[in-house]
């Protein structure tokens, strides 16, 4: 590899991470701009409770129905491979941490991003393309107050009490499995999984849901306000709004559970 070959790799890998970090300076310097308008006057308490029907409330058809499932099916392979080692006993032991402590959160983060961060930025993303974020400043109307904080407040209050519900219906899902089809008795299995359950494991769960509330919203308001370049620019935005969430969620689980169980 020649000098100038190698003077170029340099330069390329310069550019990206320059690229990497001018990015996150965006980022942060709109999420701070989103959190300092959310906490001062006016509120738009309207539009926080419409925030929630749309975040909370219509997405637990889906998020009920991945925490059964999830959590039927953990049961079933957790009493499968327990089952090579004498262990089947750790079954209800076994899904109700991975419930609470990860699948909950996690997937309950994953599957309202998918949901609620691709629908703020296609519909904040039209709206940059079409000016009306700009009519709004001209109405003397803080898009930042009266747009992204409502989705950021109610995200924040949505998703924990999200995963809650998601962590009860997982651990249904797997007690149902592992009753009618296992033939677990039901009160031993109660008995086993409130004994492992702990209040650090909810404590935890409600940390991870509300970061992943704050990522999904804020990813999802980000990239429609910056959307440029008519219906396509609306479409990039609406998927980096997901991708960058997804990434963001675990990104944030790993962090997070290294700290608390590390």
């Amino acid at each position: 590899m020649t000098l100038q070959r190698i003077i170029e790799l340099f330069a390329w890998i310069g550019g990206l991470l320059i690229a990497a970090l001018a990015a996150i300076g965006r980022v942060a310097i709109f999420a701070c701009t989103a959190i300092t308008r959310a906490v001062r006057p006016p509120y738009y308490a309207l539009r926080v409770v419409e925030q929630l029907m749309q975040i909370g409330w219509f997405s637990l058809p889906v998020v009920g129905m991945t925490a059964i499932f999830s959590g039927a099916a953990l049961a079933q392979q957790t009493f499968t491979a327990g089952s090579r080692f004498n262990a089947t006993s750790t079954v209800p032991a076994i899904v109700v941490l991975a419930m609470v402590r990860e699948l909950g959160p996690v997937l309950v983060g994953l599957m309202v991003a998918g949901r609620v961060s691709s629908a703020m930025a296609a519909e904040l993303g039209t709206m940059r393309v079409t000016e009306q974020l700009d009519a709004l400043s001209t109405l003397r109307t803080d898009p930042y107050r009266y747009l992204i904080a409502p989705r950021l407040i109610a995200a924040l209050v949505a998703t924990p009490l999200m995963v809650l519900i998601a962590n009860a219906i997982g651990i249904f899902g797997g007690y149902f499995v592992a009753v009618y089809k296992l033939d677990f008795n039901a009160v031993h299995y109660l008995q086993i999984t409130r004994q492992f359950l702990t209040a650090t494991d909810f404590h935890m769960a409600l940390v991870k849901s509300a970061f992943f509330g704050f990522f999904i919203a804020l990813m999802g308001c980000y990239h429609g306000f910056r959307a440029q370049g008519g219906a396509a620019g609306v479409g990039r935005a609406t998927t980096d709004a997901v991708v960058s969430a997804f990434i963001l969620i675990l990104l944030s689980n790993m962090i997070i559970t290294l700290m608390a169980f590390g």
